[in-house]
């Protein structure tokens, strides 16, 4: 109990440190961060010429590792900053290091320190992971809402997009879509996940399902648009959009408030923390999102309740190993997003993003950005295993448009 209380107080004290202003400091500082590479490669196995990132509001500095992976950053202001490095290894040299040949389209060695405060006084390490890329990404969540054509709040149009990214057509009948749960305060913290599952597991509300009953094959580049009310948004509320294509929709219980779509099919209600509620809960203060395969039964499952009762609501515990992409999407407060509400670990997110707004209703949507251009025209899209990297803000982005 002790080292869970000293971890609550590490990261209370990296939040409370975001509020610092350090803007008037009168001395800059040199700050060193050593780059760890990941277990499977090895001692000191390609440690230079990495680019490492600091980033404090809008700001972002860069510095290259040198041979011994350490990265300089000359008169730099002390304050709070969030540092990051990501980089690609090829299918090969993935096969070379691990000896798996999992790796089809190649690999990503990532790593990211939130909230971090440098003051110059030691010498930072940045520990990273190595993650196969992924064929399935979710490459947008958009659930802050706007106002309708009264002014009024409009939640309607939320939706949450994946994306193909491989050269191959995929099949994603059967893929598993989970919410995070979003209580605040939180049911189940990073912290005692840790104590009473040992980091094997996340905690979700809600598990909808593709159905199986005929392959739904997506091309590359290609989209798969979820959504509750598959209908023409645009026309209630000017910042919404015409979601009549969307491939799937959560669909309303009979006499329910939402609007469906017949000719839109139904995705699997698999398991559900609401028993009034049938469609995806999906919040404007935040809202994080997994997908992920199993051939397991995901109704046997276990169940928990918030951490340290007995009764009440009760949780799906969704292994890790399952997991193929998720995004930690946190509140954004008028102090800022508070790191210590992040609900996935680093090597599933290892940073996070947000709205810009406090309160929603701005219809901002937080997307994926376009990382390259492959050889077909299809764009490759961010995927560094840290959202704080690949996520961009937007008020303007159509579903299944990336810029």
């Amino acid at each position: 109990m002790k080292t869970v209380n000293y971890i609550l107080s590490l990261v209370a004290m990296f939040v409370f440190a975001s509020c610092v202003d350090y803007s008037d400091a009168t001395e800059s500082v040199t700050a060193k961060v050593r780059v760890q590479l990941p277990k499977e490669f090895g001692t000191n196995n390609g440690l230079e010429g990495h680019t490492v990132l600091l980033r404090l509001g809008s700001a972002s500095y860069s510095a290259k590792t040198d041979a011994e992976g350490m990265a300089t950053f000359a008169n730099i202001t002390p304050d709070v900053y969030d540092i990051s490095t990501s980089w690609d290894i090829s299918a090969d040299e993935y096969k070379q290091i691990t000896g798996s040949n999992e790796a089809n389209s190649g690999a990503t060695v990532s790593g990211s320190l939130n909230a971090q405060l440098i003051s110059g006084a030691e010498t930072l390490t940045l520990a990273t992971t190595l993650s196969v890329k992924r064929d399935i990404v979710i490459g947008k969540i958009y659930v802050a809402g706007s106002k309708d054509n009264n002014g009024k709040a409009y939640r309607a149009g939320q939706y949450v997009e994946l994306y193909n990214q491989s050269n191959d057509t995929v099949d994603v009948s059967g893929l598993y879509i989970g919410l995070l749960e979003t209580d605040v305060p939180q049911a189940y913290t990073l912290a005692n996940l840790h104590a009473d599952y040992a980091d094997s597991v996340v905690l979700v509300k809600q598990v909808f399902r593709i159905p199986t009953t005929s392959a739904y094959k997506v091309a590359p580049g290609g989209t798969v648009v979820l959504t509750n009310s598959a209908i023409d948004h645009s026309v209630n509320a000017p910042n919404e959009h015409n979601l009549l294509k969307a491939d799937f929709e959560a669909k309303d219980k009979v006499g329910g408030k939402t609007q469906n779509n017949p000719d839109v099919p139904a995705l699997l209600n698999v398991f559900n923390i609401y028993p009034s509620i049938a469609n995806m809960n999906l919040t404007n203060s935040g809202q994080g999102v997994v997908i992920f395969r199993t051939t397991a039964d995901v109704s046997s499952f276990k169940l928990t309740y918030k951490y340290g009762k007995t009764n009440g609501t009760q949780y799906l515990l969704l292994p890790k190993r399952y997991i193929i992409d998720g995004v930690d999407y946190l509140r954004h407060k008028a102090t800022g997003t508070d790191v210590g509400e992040k609900r996935l670990y680093a090597d599933i997110d290892a940073g996070f993003t947000s709205i810009n707004a406090t309160a929603g209703l701005s219809g901002e949507v937080v997307y994926r950005k376009t990382s390259a251009t492959a050889a077909n025209g299809n764009k490759i899209l961010m995927d560094t295993n840290n959202s704080s990297n690949d996520f961009a803000v937007s008020v303007t982005i159509a579903p299944r448009i990336y810029p």
